[in-house]
């Protein structure tokens, strides 16, 4: 998948979660939601390696259940950096949530993908 169509992904995600889970995931427009995403493709790329390193220990004690927390710190470091106001999450725990949510869905997608070209 080209970053281009991640990033639509992601933005879509945010717009949907923002649509079914209302008081948890608060996105002001679309072009918030490409901000959103364009930032978290650059936390990601930056930040997220360094993070991934520190915790590999815990990722491992816990058998990567650990890599959803970074994400989810990710995701509030995001919302920080475009906004609270503009895009945000109600509680670390909703953050939390849409992690493990976007992860599926990222896993789901690169999938379908992946299927084309195996054939």
């Amino acid at each position: 998948m080209s970053y281009f169509e991640r990033l639509i992904v992601n933005m879509l995600t945010f717009i949907s979660l923002s649509v079914l889970l209302p008081q948890m995931v608060h996105v002001q427009s679309f072009l918030t939601a490409l901000l959103a995403s364009f930032v978290l493709s650059i936390l990601n790329l930056l930040i997220k390696p360094i993070l991934t390193l520190l915790s590999l220990p815990l990722t491992i004690l816990t058998m990567g259940l650990f890599s959803f927390l970074i994400n989810a710190v990710m995701l509030q470091m995001t919302s920080s950096l475009v906004g609270s106001d503009n895009f945000g999450f109600s509680s670390f725990g909703a953050s939390l949530l849409v992690a493990v949510i976007m992860s599926v869905v990222n896993l789901i997608v690169t999938d379908h993908n992946m299927r084309k070209y195996v054939k």
